[in-house]
């Protein structure tokens, strides 16, 4: 396939396409995404070719708005201090999935990973699809995610079906945390995880 390469203005285009069930590639503030659709199993394993990923290692919820999240994962007290306090942000939590989500969303382990962009393009861009995207980094795996649409061109023409130009902004990861019993740091990035501690426990 030839990927096209689009403009941000080109949005609806772009939306289209993941409702087709299409990978698109979009820059975040944080690194270049790789999105799909979260509800189209075709989609899926097209985003997991791409990403030369294995099978069995979930993908990022990227929702529109804070409040969506509580459609498809469950959220307590706690989880809610750091939505309310971080998101939309470089925060993604791991959290308890609802069950009627699709296995391949959680792989069955009951819990997904949930992130809301900062950027207005990217919450506007899902609002339009009208339902969350599944969005890891734009790289292949075990390599570093891309920062800008020429690099993401580089590694995934033919590949995936279109690239909105733009870059990155932080050219840093999002903190990722695991909320079960207790929180648990997976990956620190933009938010340091002592910050994210003292308002998970309600000191800040």
């Amino acid at each position: 396939m030839q990927t096209l390469r689009l403009k941000q203005i080109d949005m609806q285009k772009a939306a289209g396409l993941l409702l087709a069930g299409e990978v698109v590639a979009f820059p975040t503030e944080t690194v270049f995404g790789l999105g799909v659709v979260y509800d189209d199993e075709t989609a899926f394993q097209k985003l997991v070719n791409a990403k030369r990923r294995r099978g069995d290692k979930p993908f990022t919820l990227m929702c529109a708005d804070p409040k969506d999240i509580a459609k498809y994962a469950l959220i307590d007290e706690k989880a809610q201090r750091l939505i309310d306090k971080f998101m939309p942000g470089p925060l993604t939590i791991i959290v308890p999935i609802k069950s009627f989500m699709p296995t391949w969303v959680s792989f069955s382990t009951g819990y997904v990973g949930v992130r809301i962009s900062s950027l207005d393009f990217v919450r506007d861009l899902i609002r339009r699809v009208g339902k969350p995207l599944l969005v890891p980094s734009a790289n292949h795996t075990d390599q570093a995610p891309a920062l800008d649409d020429k690099t993401v061109l580089a590694i995934f023409d033919n590949e995936i079906s279109a690239v909105i130009e733009g870059r990155a902004i932080s050219a840093k990861p999002s903190t990722i945390v695991e909320i079960k019993d207790k929180i648990k740091l997976i990956r620190e990035g933009e938010i340091p995880f002592d910050e994210i501690m003292k308002v998970y426990e309600g000191t800040l």
